[in-house]
């Protein structure tokens, strides 16, 4: 059976520098939607942070309830991807809970803190 159950140690070090690589940003991006919503006058946002594209001219309008939809929304991005970390470091990282098969890698790649393959999550819930 030739069937990987796994991602290697070098995989999931690659996974793993992702994954810190988009905390890092996540994290950024969370410290900076708080700032605005703590003053929310929004007009003493400085223009330091270009990954910060939410409050752009336009969408300096955004109405608080959307901003707190969006910090909290950025949180759970961050849990997923602290809770992906966990799992790098018990080796159970990039394995499909329903099928126990591995994610592809490109699946990983884009959304990092999959624990379900696009087929199992395709899949009707009952």
């Amino acid at each position: 059976m030739a069937e990987k159950t796994r991602y290697s140690d070098e995989e999931l070090e690659e996974f793993k520098q992702i994954i810190d690589e988009k905390l890092a940003l996540a994290r950024r991006d969370y410290e900076q939607m708080m700032k605005v919503l703590m003053n929310q006058d929004g007009n003493d946002v400085d223009d330091t942070s270009p990954t910060y594209k939410i409050l752009e001219e336009g969408s300096a309008t955004q109405s608080k309830e959307e901003m707190v939809q969006l910090a909290s929304r950025q949180q759970k991005f961050i849990k997923g991807l602290e809770a992906a970390l966990v799992r790098i470091q018990n080796k159970t990282y990039g394995i499909d809970r329903i099928t126990g098969k591995l994610i592809p890698k490109e699946r990983l790649r884009a959304v990092p803190h999959a624990t379900l393959s696009v087929e199992s999550k395709n899949l009707p819930h009952h």
